[in-house]
């Protein structure tokens, strides 16, 4: 784990080496600056010697400027390398993100995966901006101090000995406490962060099914669970405060009953007397910086193997060594496929599945909720790898091909596709950066989606609020089809990507890419049969399984589920999920 932070401070390690160096200056003048004042007590004050207490003063003030530079001068590199290494590990895990295959998301929650580029990243800047400047002057001006004290007064330096040695006990009990309660607090926010980013996201879900009290109580409830925990680990490290001021007058006492006496009897001055009671403080301040700084360091050691475990995460998909770039057409092979997912029960979500699919066919696929049609065809663009058999597009096997020109070549419009904030030419261009206006509004008119955006106050350059909001679902499928378009793919799938629209446009949509993308394999996923009848072949899952192939008359004619759902959508429009239609196939 270290060494992989180590490795994300990158170019701030200049500035994170001079913060420590300005801050061993910085206690040097500090320590110094109390010896100085007893000089200016015994042999100025005291004495009545104007010029010393003059001379001893200039002295004192020099120093404490000079101090007061190079604690500006720390605390401008600390939070100048600190800062940079929060933000080299947000990059980092960010970038990895992206490199995440669909297993690999699967594994973590996204509100655990904010937590970590939020709350974890701060602990860690926190923690090394303390490591720059309090861990090393919290042990550097304790030594200091008590090295200063043993020079005025071997005897009296007994006292700190036993008291730091007292506290530091105190200390380390309840950090050790401490750092279970923090463990627990870091797991805690990632079930806040989740209840409020899935609040957010189904807001409208949330209001149509009138759950605002429902939805409120499990926030309440994953927040107070938060309070409480934190109540817990502060109420320990209030315990610091307490026991500190316990030692410190007990330190004072001390020192003042055995000092007076020392003073009186000639062994020790007043000047000396007083620079002591100083190094005390200083001495139990280094040890309260201490405690602060076990704390912070226990607290970003979990955040840090949370951040580490996401940069070290290595995709499951990965590009292959000479990965071939050259994808000639548009054919799909699936080889007696089988696939499981990595996370779920073990079970196969598709099961044997041998087919071939020429370039520029047109090919649908139609079955039930969890027949595997989406898992089919999210291993045609390397989502998931397959456990047994292989893919292989443009007659090549897909673990062969680099993934970009993979995934640039085969356009996936999912079922959940969204849309970003920014204009609807920004969205659009995602598909292709370099899409001209003209191009554009091609892919909208293949999409049916040209005539709405005219429409649009502001044309396409309205504004898409943040997942597209402001537009119906059906307009927001259709911005989604066209943006697929742009990429010029060999191969687009459907999938159930026009479920929001009406027959007609669904017609008219099915027409428009069969007349201009003729060379392109195009496979669509629907639940409405009159969306895939007129396709070159039809694939009807179930349970994962081929149960059909062929032309839709071939179907009707030998496939008896495929003909119970066409009679089913065509005698009362039965929805391919209705619950009798599901006791039939039982």
């Amino acid at each position: 784990m270290f060494k992989t932070l180590y490795q994300h401070i990158g170019k701030y390690k200049t500035a994170a080496l001079l913060a420590p160096v300005f801050v061993l200056l910085e206690v040097g003048l500090d320590v110094l600056i109390p010896y100085v004042t007893s000089l200016l007590i015994d042999h100025g004050i005291t004495v009545g010697n104007l010029e010393n207490v003059y001379t001893y003063g200039a002295i004192m003030l020099g120093m404490a400027l000079m101090s007061l530079f190079l604690g500006i001068q720390a605390g401008r590199f600390s939070a100048f390398a600190s800062t940079g290494f929060a933000c080299n590990l947000r990059r980092a895990m960010y970038r990895n993100i992206q490199r995440f295959a669909f297993s690999d998301i699967d594994q973590y929650s996204t509100g655990g995966l904010v937590t970590r580029m939020t709350t974890d990243v701060n602990n860690l800047q926190n923690a090394f901006q303390m490591l720059m400047r309090i861990s090393v002057r919290a042990p550097l001006s304790m030594v200091s101090s008590i090295g200063m004290c043993l020079f005025i007064s071997g005897r009296m330096s007994l006292i700190f000995v036993v008291a730091a040695l007292f506290l530091s006990l105190v200390l380390v009990l309840i950090i050790r406490s401490v750092a279970r309660v923090f463990a627990k607090v870091l797991k805690q926010y990632d079930a806040l962060n989740t209840v409020v980013q899935e609040n957010v996201t189904a807001v409208r879900v949330v209001k149509a099914f009138v759950r605002e009290e429902h939805e409120n109580k499990k926030f309440i409830d994953a927040a107070s669970l938060l309070r409480k925990l934190y109540v817990r680990a502060e109420g320990l490290m209030a315990l610091n405060s307490p026991v500190m001021n316990l030692v410190v007058y007990s330190c004072i006492i001390a020192l003042s009953w055995f000092g007076a006496k020392l003073v009186v009897s000639g062994q020790l001055t007043t000047g000396q007397l007083t620079s002591m009671f100083t190094y005390i403080m200083s001495i139990f301040m280094s040890l309260m910086m201490f405690s602060m700084v076990f704390v912070q360091l226990t607290m970003s050691a979990a955040s840090g193997r949370r951040v580490v475990e996401v940069i070290n995460e290595v995709p499951d998909i990965t590009n292959p060594e000479n990965a071939d770039s050259d994808i000639p057409d548009g054919r799909i092979d699936f080889n007696n496929v089988s696939f499981a997912y990595k996370g779920g029960s073990g079970e196969y979500a598709l099961h044997a599945i041998d087919l071939h699919i020429d370039s520029g066919q047109t090919i649908g696929i139609i079955g039930g909720t969890g027949s595997g049609k989406s898992s089919l065809i999210n291993l045609i663009s390397r989502l998931y790898d397959v456990s047994r058999g292989s893919v292989m597009v443009g007659g090549k096997d897909v673990r062969s091909l680099d993934l970009t020109a993979l995934r640039a070549s085969v356009s996936v419009v999912l079922q959940k596709n969204v849309l970003f904030s920014g204009t609807i030419l920004e969205n659009l261009r995602w598909g292709n950066p370099e899409a001209s206006r003209e191009e554009c509004e091609q892919a909208c008119r293949i999409a049916c989606a040209h005539e709405f955006i005219a429409q649009m106050p502001h044309g396409y350059d309205t504004r898409i609020e943040q997942g597209g909001t402001n537009v119906s679902g059906g307009q927001r499928q259709r911005l989604c089809i066209a943006r697929a378009l742009l990429k010029k793919p060999k191969v687009l799938v459907l999938d159930d990507s026009t479920s929001a629209c009406d027959n007609d446009t669904d017609r008219l949509i099915r027409s428009a890419l069969a007349q201009q993308l003729n060379n392109v394999t195009k496979i669509i996923i629907s639940q409405r049969i009159s969306s895939i009848k007129d396709c070159d072949r039809i694939l009807v899952l179930n349970n994962g399984r081929m149960h059909g192939w062929g032309t839709h008359k071939d179907l009707l004619n030998g496939n008896n589920l495929y003909k119970e759902i066409y009679s089913l959508q065509n005698d009362d429009s039965g929805d391919f999920d209705d619950s009798t239609r599901k006791e039939g196939m039982a």
